[in-house]
């Protein structure tokens, strides 16, 4: 297929039709309207484990170990800290705390645990009621109350776990404790590790808080419902801190680059426009909004800014020549439809590479971004220009002043004198100069190798202390108060452990051999330095085993049943263990022992205590060699390991991304080059820059210690896609004026025409991305930072890194049918210094009399233009021989002597008073 027709086609309806191209695009934008409303929300960390074999695994244990047809039980712990908690007033107000919350029906208590519940029955073994329990403390005196806690410490293994780690059993002093109180609900909680936005302890954990602000003393409470409200706000309250910021500095940036009110608004059209195309196919497909996808809007608003600035400044390129309307907005289109499509086609394979993620997140992203941006090269592409020509035939009309037209980087401006510093050195010693780029490129490639991974509950929330500034915003901008952050710090640097640092073992066998119980106890010992130990060389531990001795430790009569079946005298029985089961399972700890144990004693689960200052990693791989201890089938999950098979796909996810992306985008723009250019190898010199642009991200990623997480598991795509922007028009524009001009001059008016160009895009988006280092959670704001870095980085690289690779390819590939095939073929090279380049043909006037220029070639004139004269000719040959064929319509507008333009209908074109 003839692909100049096609554009052609398109420049002809852009220019003839306006005002049916405005009409369809605001029909489409009305039905995108509709699915605005269907737009769902998913937050927290449970979206990301979904669908993993650990977390599938970690799952089935839960589900497994859960009685059949029982209601799920929730837990809130009770976070205490004091000077001391163990004295008499702390233990009063714990108690009274839980007993308080176990008297509201509503919050559905089924059972309550804290230290100061086991001291009590220390003081009253009697007491088994929050009631007695109180007066027990009220009644006792201090030294009773220090020789319980001594007693409780070395009788009760529980005890010292529910203690900072500061506890000191001679004083009977500790600065903190956690209480834990348990609720019977409905239904709904995750059997999973990660948690949602949503969660049915939510509105009890709430509750709770009001309940225990009315016990003196310092009391928190903490939990899944909490940690799950907190995921749910932090999405709206960094919206509404990051979407006016990006709006006030886009705006700024806008009203710099386009001077122009008119130009201003119809861009802040196109940008809102294709939004609501994005969020309205998110409806409609059904795709929740996530925190992932916060990322999404500043993405597109970054490509359609490019678009957008690029099409305007180049149809203000044409106007400074005096062409009309028409005429203008021809030879942009033509020009500029291919270079969108090429950098649409490269960024959709930038997004599009993350679909091979594991994670079903990342993959929306994909999707989404994708999406969003096929959405805005159509609305940049076709309808902006159209409105453009609708505007401007309008213009004189429409009581609006005009500040400028010029484009920007225009002959004799201090911008063009910075933009020429790449052209110096392109045209003085580009291949050392090449050279040095590509050793630093890998230099920082190979620096980035040392960049961490990670994924916790934490890259989803704000930290501990947000800046005053953000608490003092006024409403509704003022964020909500969180506490999660705050508390897992105190919780890992107050107890050695808490109830999320732990590992499961899943085992599988069979129970009733003599051996069983045995063997999983020996798994215990000696364990790994991130496993926590019961005070000798065993690791701590609750399973089958600790139910069995603790229900030996409360009932003699099975005490006897176990000692008889305990040949070895370890308080472990080793033989008849179906009895033992049988007696365990007809006992009042039937729940208990069910809880680790299947019915059908074939499978069974421990839980180990581990640090809570180690690392995923080394946590996980000291599971994996315990499971591989077990003389039965062991397979170790728990929140800890499953959210380090996170972390290890977000690791492959950035791999395979970056470099299907890579590979994708040099294949694409080898392909298109080869179509349009006939030169398949000016898709290697594009791709250089961007080599460079990604090696110098994910340096900056490790020298920052940014590791990669779920949200910046995309960035190298991403940069891949947004960087080849800068790059691909730079090339295309180069390919445009070589054709046409010797090798310097055709850089030279490059970076002057499309620099400028860029350099507003580049202030534009890089503040407007960057803004998102507002956002409340870490990781967003890590993902602003590092976009911002790399729209700078890929400006910097395609302005000053890119000619050199052009020069290199023009010496030894090059146009054989372009005026000069060397540097300064064409005549004697432009004088490239700091001030203007006398030697360099002005954009702003009329090109070459010996040959046609680019926009001559495209509208079928002469060398002499005639701006009072409609275009209305056949083929022209271009510079590189192709036919380039005008409009064979007359153009439905002209201009008089006195410079107004007129309206003149034709035969073939719809009349501005139709559109």
């Amino acid at each position: 297929m003839d692909h100049q027709r096609v554009i052609d086609r398109i420049d002809e309806t852009i220019v003839e039709r306006p005002g049916r191209i405005i009409l369809a695009f605001l029909v489409v934008t009305a039905l995108f309207t509709m699915g605005l409303g269907s737009v769902g929300t998913s937050a927290g960390t449970s979206q990301f484990t979904t669908g993993l074999p650990a977390e599938e695994a970690f799952t089935q244990v839960n589900e497994k170990f859960s009685p059949t047809f029982a209601a799920d039980t929730g837990s809130t712990s009770l976070i205490q800290y004091n000077r001391n908690v163990l004295d008499r007033e702390s233990l009063l107000n714990m108690l009274r705390a839980q007993e308080r919350l176990q008297e509201r029906d509503s919050l559905r208590v089924a059972s309550t645990a804290s230290a100061a519940r086991i001291v009590a029955t220390q003081l009253d073994p009697s007491a088994t009621t929050l009631e007695a329990q109180i007066d027990a403390v009220e009644d006792a005196t201090a030294g009773e109350i220090d020789r319980a806690v001594a007693r409780a410490a070395d009788r009760s293994s529980r005890f010292s776990g529910l203690l900072s780690n500061d506890f000191n059993r001679k004083s009977a002093t500790a600065t903190a404790t956690i209480g834990s109180v348990s609720h019977e609900v409905p239904a709904g909680l995750s059997s999973g590790s990660g948690q949602g936005g949503t969660s049915p302890l939510t509105p009890i954990q709430e509750q709770s808080i009001f309940v225990v602000s009315s016990v003196e003393g310092s009391i928190q409470v903490f939990g899944s419902g909490v940690l799950a409200s907190e995921f749910s706000n932090v999405i709206l309250d960094s919206l509404l801190i990051v979407v006016p910021a990006a709006v006030l500095f886009i705006t700024f940036f806008l009203v710099i680059a386009y001077r122009d009110l008119l130009d201003l608004l119809l861009g802040v059209v196109a940008l809102v426009m294709g939004i609501i195309w994005t969020f309205g196919f998110m409806g409609l497909a059904g795709i929740p909004f996530s925190q992932m996808l916060i990322a999404v809007p500043p993405l597109l608003l970054a490509v359609g800014i490019d678009f957008g600035i690029h099409a305007i400044n180049r149809y203000r390129e044409e106007r400074e020549l005096d062409y009309s309307i028409e005429e203008s907005m021809r030879v942009t289109t033509d020009q500029l439809i291919v270079a969108f499509f090429i950098v649409t086609g490269t960024t959709v394979i930038g997004f599009a590479a993350n679909l091979v993620s594991d994670l079903g997140p990342i993959r929306d992203f994909g999707v989404v971004a994708s999406v969003g941006i096929v959405f805005t090269f159509l609305i940049f592409g076709i309808f902006l220009p159209a409105a453009k020509v609708w505007l401007d035939r309008r213009r004189d009309r429409i009581p609006i002043p005009t500040f400028s037209q010029t484009p920007m980087g225009s002959e004799g401006s201090a911008l063009s004198g910075v933009l020429r510093l790449g052209v110096v050195v392109a045209n003085r010693a580009p291949a050392i100069f090449l050279i040095l780029i590509l050793l630093g490129t890998a230099g920082a490639g190979y620096y980035a190798t040392g960049v961490n991974t990670s994924f916790a509950q934490e890259d989803f929330l704000p930290p501990e202390d947000n800046p005053d500034w953000v608490m003092e915003l006024p409403e509704p901008f003022r964020p909500h108060e969180y506490t999660v952050t705050e508390t897992t710090n105190f919780l890992e640097d107050r107890f050695d452990s808490t109830q999320s640092d732990s590992v499961t073992m899943y085992v599988e066998g069979r129970l009733e051999k003599p051996t069983a119980l045995e063997s999983i106890h020996r798994a215990g010992d000696d364990p790994p330095d991130t496993v926590l130990t019961d005070g000798g060389r065993h690791a701590d531990s609750t399973s089958i085993v600790t139910v069995i001795q603790d229900r030996a430790e409360r009932n003699e009569s099975f005490a006897q049943l176990v000692d008889r079946n305990d040949r070895n005298d370890d308080g472990i029985p080793d033989q008849n263990l179906g009895d033992v089961y049988d007696a365990l399972l007809s006992s009042p700890a039937r729940g208990q022992a069910l809880d680790y144990m299947t019915e059908d004693r074939r499978a069974t689960r421990v839980v180990y205590t581990v640090e809570s200052g180690a690392e995923q990693g080394e946590i996980t791989a000291d599971a994996r060699e315990m499971a591989d201890g077990f003389r039965f089938h062991a397979v170790a999950t728990g929140q800890t390991v499953v959210f380090q098979a996170v972390s290890d796909v977000i690791f492959m996810s950035a791999v395979e991304s970056l470099g299907l992306a890579l590979l994708g985008a040099t294949l694409f723009l080898l392909l298109v080059y080869y179509v349009l250019e006939g030169r398949a190898t000016l898709g290697i010199a594009n791709v250089i820059p961007i080599v460079t642009t990604v090696s110098l991200v994910a340096a900056t990623m490790r020298f920052a210690d940014i590791p990669f997480n779920a949200i910046t598991a995309t960035m190298l795509a991403i940069t891949i896609g947004l960087g080849i922007d800068y790059s691909v028009h730079v090339t295309h524009r180069f390919a445009d004026e070589r054709r046409e001009h010797d090798l310097v001059t055709a850089l030279d008016r490059t970076v002057r025409g499309t620099g400028g160009a860029l350099l507003g895009s580049m202030l534009t988006t890089a503040f407007g991305i960057g803004v998102l280092a507002l956002a409340l959670f870490p990781a967003i704001g890590q993902f602003g930072i590092l976009t911002a870095i790399s729209i700078v980085y890929s400006f910097l690289t395609s302005i000053f890194v890119l000619p050199a690779a052009l020069v290199l390819w023009d010496r030894f590939v090059g146009y054989d049918d372009s005026p000069a095939a060397t540097t300064g073929g064409g005549g004697p090279s432009p004088d490239l210094g700091p001030e203007p380049a006398t030697g360099t043909p002005n954009p702003d006037v009329a090109g070459s009399t010996e040959d046609p220029s680019v926009t001559e070639s495209l509208l079928g004139i002469g060398s002499t233009p005639e701006p009072d004269t409609a275009t209305n000719g056949g083929a022209t040959a271009s510079g590189n021989g192709d036919a380039a064929t005008a409009d064979g319509d007359a153009d439905a507008t002209g201009e008089d002597d006195t410079g107004e333009e007129t309206t003149e209908p034709t035969a073939d074109a719809d009349s501005t008073a139709e559109d």
